[in-house]
């Protein structure tokens, strides 16, 4: 039997991080799982000095942004009737988000990692890159990865009477 003890969902905000999350929620309920969101905040410090010209970045942006997205992380996991599986909301910041969700689901013992991904093809893959793949390639456990718009199969009622037969 596959006991899972820590499910990591990464979020970028997005439609297909929602969908993502639905599934996470589900088998974190379903195994009585922790469930870990993560969110990877962009560097700003760190983007300045990658750009062609240097701009000081003020103090107080990286604190905005950091702010905002940790209001988006408590929206985004709210559970206002207590049903759902424990929760940890994660923020992390960096400006590569795979190596970032690799290195949490390394250190903190993730046995599963749930994202969404739009699916791209061909050259649109090819120049944007997919954070998705790169997790898959690299993570120290399975990712399973949910293409949005998907076919849903996560039912309610069917997660509650397989959780009740187990």
């Amino acid at each position: 039997m596959i006991a899972l003890k820590n499910i990591l969902v990464a979020t970028d905000f997005d439609e297909a991080s929602d969908a993502g999350l639905v599934y996470g929620r589900a088998l974190a309920t379903a195994f009585g799982a922790t469930l870990h969101v993560l969110h990877v905040v962009q560097d700003v410090y760190m983007a300045s000095y990658a750009s062609e010209f240097y701009v000081p970045a003020d103090p107080n942006v990286q604190n905005e942004i950091n702010d905002a997205a940790r209001k988006q992380l408590d929206d985004l996991v709210i559970d206002s009737d207590g049903s759902g599986p424990v929760t940890r909301k994660v923020l992390r910041i960096s400006n590569s988000a795979s190596k970032t969700i690799v290195e949490y689901a390394s250190n903190a013992g993730i046995e599963l990692i749930v994202m969404g991904t739009h699916g791209r093809r061909a050259v649109a893959h090819l120049l944007l890159g997919s954070v998705a793949e790169r997790v898959v390639r690299t993570a120290p456990c399975p990712v399973l990865t949910i293409h949005h718009p998907e076919h849903e199969f996560v039912v309610p009622d069917t997660l509650v009477a397989v959780a009740h037969a187990s």
